[in-house]
């Protein structure tokens, strides 16, 4: 072999190897490609296939909403801004017939967020008790001729549009709980309602402002309106120990003393006026033509269930179920269930109402028979309207 094949060989057998490893390399770059471009292609298929996932939930949610609203949207007309009557408000299929049908009884609700248990017993329970309350209440509305008679207090409503709610306030009965609620759908936070020593009334008004008649009467068509009611005289009770008795606020103070200069004979100025003496100004107050103070106003002149056709009238006797009902049609369970203090549940509680109950004996045991009469008079409407009974206050009457 010449000197130049060997050189020519020698070339060759070098230049192999290094074609080789190039490509080798050409190889492995298109290999890394492929492999991010197959993982590219996952992340872009995994977000696809989830987006459809997160558009058809919120299509089936939007349905749901869609269908709890018009299942519970009021059946009241809206109205024009007509400021001198609130009569538009009243559901005329009912103003103008005795023999109304009764309102469609809801199916299983449906809701965004089924994380708490439910019962089909209870929801069935608390369905036919509202029924039967709606149907009871205007039944009694047009026996008694009340249908329209007073014209809506809006004045007294928290309104929600953001959460389909509108709630007329009726104060001792379990206001402060469902102030609290509202509180938290006004956005404020846990911890600080339950550390701030600002009023929660003066909280939600902050958040809820009172409305006109004519924004009631939009939201009442839009919305779940409901109020909550209680044993009249309970009530009556309540307000009395609390505000009057108890001497726990200035105003209250100052009527108080009032009360005791004028219906007492030998006045002690430091002296809290009896439960008698509170009805007895109450009857003359009455008498005059003056308005009630709201935690002892009848219900049915403060939230006029005669002119406002209510969604749900719930009770404080079965104030637990009735709530977790009003808050499951309105689909607020993560928001609201389970989010009261406990002294606000033990303060609500049947142990408490029944507490009331047991002082009525000691209260009423110290007026007669007439002054039962008077005050029958006032709120005796409010028995009827809501299925409570006063006779037996006569009984305790007799028994003492």
């Amino acid at each position: 072999m010449t000197q130049t094949e060997r050189s020519v060989h020698v070339v060759i057998v070098e230049k192999f190897p290094r074609r080789t490893m190039t490509q080798n390399g050409t190889r492995g770059k298109r290999s890394v490609l492929k492999r991010r471009l197959v993982v590219c292609l996952k992340i872009i298929l995994a977000i696809t296939v989830f987006s459809l996932y997160v558009v058809v939930l919120l299509r089936e949610s939007l349905q749901a909403i869609e269908e709890n609203k018009s299942r519970w949207t009021s059946r009241v007309p809206k109205t024009s801004h007509h400021r001198n009557t609130g009569k538009h408000l009243i559901h005329h299929a009912w103003k103008n017939s005795t023999n109304h049908p009764a309102p469609p009884r809801p199916s299983k609700p449906t809701t965004l967020n089924p994380i708490y248990e439910y019962s089909e017993e209870v929801n069935a329970a608390a369905e036919r008790d509202f029924a039967e309350r709606k149907n009871h209440l205007w039944d009694m509305c047009i026996r008694r001729g009340m249908v329209g008679v007073y014209p809506p207090n809006a004045w007294e409503f928290f309104i929600s549009p953001g959460h389909g709610l509108a709630w007329c306030n009726v104060f001792k009965a379990a206001s402060s709980s469902w102030m609290y609620y509202f509180n938290i759908l006004g956005g404020y936070n846990l911890a600080y309602l339950q550390r701030t020593k600002t009023s929660p009334l003066e909280l939600a008004r902050q958040r809820f402002p009172r409305p006109t008649l004519p924004e009631l009467a939009d939201a009442l068509a839009n919305s779940i309106s409901f109020l909550i009611v209680r044993e009249p005289f309970e009530r009556l009770l309540s307000a009395y120990r609390n505000k009057i008795e108890g001497f726990r606020n200035k105003y209250y103070k100052l009527l108080a003393e009032q009360i005791v200069k004028k219906y007492r004979k030998t006045p002690k100025m430091k002296a809290r006026p009896t439960f008698k003496e509170f009805l007895t100004y109450l009857i003359h107050h009455y008498k005059s033509g003056n308005r009630f103070d709201e935690h002892w106003s009848p219900i049915y002149s403060f939230c006029t269930p005669c002119s406002i056709n209510y969604t749900l009238i719930a009770k404080v006797e079965t104030f637990q179920r009735d709530t977790e009902y009003i808050i499951r049609q309105a689909g607020l369970e993560t928001l609201l269930l389970n989010k009261l203090p406990n002294k606000k549940v033990r303060a609500i509680s049947n142990r408490s109402t029944s507490d009331t109950r047991h002082l009525i004996p000691k209260y009423f045991g110290q007026i007669d028979a007439q002054t039962l009469d008077q005050i029958i008079e006032i709120y005796e409407p409010d028995f009827e309207f809501f299925g409570y009974n006063f006779t037996k206050y006569y009984e305790l009457i007799e028994q003492n």
